[in-house]
């Protein structure tokens, strides 16, 4: 009888523990899967600032004079007038 006290309790603590474990394993998969999360994240940011990067850096095409192909980049200024034309053609 002295035992059967002790007994009850310990079924008590081997529910609490399981408890825990289940909570425990819960919280491993969402971390993991907020791991994955996040390692996808990285990829995706690594490839944009590389895509990015030659857009701002591009390397010069082989065979072609990068001055020409400045030249050829340049931005177009418009004017203010409402047709739009760049006023490189205004101007010749």
């Amino acid at each position: 009888m002295f035992f059967q006290l002790f007994q009850s309790g310990s079924s008590l603590h081997l529910k609490r523990a399981a408890t825990l474990l289940q909570e425990a394993q819960m919280a491993r998969l969402e971390h993991q899967a907020a791991a994955e999360h996040h390692a996808a994240l990285a990829k995706m940011y690594a490839d944009r600032v590389k895509r990015l990067t030659h857009e701002v850096y591009p390397l010069p095409a082989p065979g072609v004079d990068p001055d020409a192909r400045a030249e050829q980049e340049k931005p177009a200024i418009y004017s203010i007038e409402t047709s739009r034309r760049p006023k490189s053609n205004l101007l010749t």
